[in-house]
């Protein structure tokens, strides 16, 4: 495909490199992760497994990810190796998709790609869908620790990161940001007890960066949105977030692979943690006032 002057193309698949490749199952595992964990169910890529968001990626007790041991027999169930390259795609535009693509990333699985547009794009061309759950040899997977401090930032990182007044990009929708909604529109408006922003944080929706068929947006596009219009700059440290880690984990995405930015962290704790915590900086514009 078309690189548009992407940082790292190779990171991007299209619909068409994975409808080429359907069967190439030794080397390559497609890996559908979505925000509804039924719509797997309701039909999906030949030969793609379902990674739940939920139960497969996260602890079931402590706010955190799963462990090496954890990763490692979830990677062997689903017929990955270390060296089996792994294609994610899902609803949302990819949201989902690249939150798991991110994850994989903690654990040192550089072997990874997005397919460009999701699982909506495939839809829209009337391209195969199946109801059949794949079944593939086990694999042989050795799982590095956990890269958290590379690619993910935690609270205490965050205010580190405000002191030294390095720049923080708030990737909600406008009323999240303002503070007149806890939650993306025309959702539950749950998980939060404040409303507003991180302060000192730019508001750049993640939508900012597709185009209305899902895929990324040209190099030249990205650049007048995060640069032009925001002042970013790759040689600056940058943290990205949302409400729960998902829509930051796309421009983390967009940042990093396709702009090529050295040093982005994704705040996953997000707006669930910082908008629940004691005395933090939170700027509220629909309440005219900051704390």
């Amino acid at each position: 495909m078309a690189n548009n002057g992407y940082a790292n193309p190779d990171v991007l698949v299209s619909t068409e490199w994975v409808a080429e490749h359907l069967d190439d199952t030794e080397n390559i595992r497609l890996v559908e992760s979505n925000e509804d964990v039924l719509v797997y169910s309701t039909g999906h890529i030949p030969n793609a497994v379902h990674i739940d968001w939920v139960a497969d990626l996260n602890d079931p007790v402590r706010r955190d990810y799963l462990s090496a041991e954890q990763f490692e027999e979830l990677m062997e169930r689903n017929g990955i190796s270390n060296d089996t390259t792994v294609v994610f795609y899902g609803d949302k535009n990819n949201w989902w998709a690249a939150y798991a693509f991110w994850v994989f990333r903690l654990f040192g699985h550089d072997n990874a790609k997005l397919m460009d547009g999701g699982r909506q794009k495939w839809i829209d061309e009337e391209r195969e869908l199946t109801k059949d759950v794949p079944e593939f040899p086990r694999g042989s997977y050795t799982a590095k620790q956990r890269a958290d401090y590379k690619i993910r930032a935690f609270r205490d990182d965050v205010l580190a990161h405000l002191q030294q007044n390095q720049p923080l990009v708030d990737v909600r929708s406008p009323q999240e940001f303002r503070g007149e909604l806890l939650h993306m529109p025309g959702s539950p408006q749950e998980g939060a007890l404040r409303g507003g922003h991180i302060g000192g944080a730019v508001n750049v929706p993640w939508n900012k960066a597709v185009n209305e068929d899902g895929t990324f947006k040209s190099v030249e596009e990205l650049r007048q949105i995060y640069e032009v219009e925001q002042g970013l700059s790759p040689d600056q440290n940058v943290i990205a977030y949302c409400r729960i880690g998902e829509r930051s984990s796309h421009t983390w995405f967009v940042l990093t692979h396709l702009l090529g930015y050295p040093s982005v962290r994704n705040y996953d704790g997000s707006w669930t943690e910082w908008g629940n915590l004691v005395g933090v900086p939170i700027e509220n514009p629909s309440k005219q006032e900051s704390q």
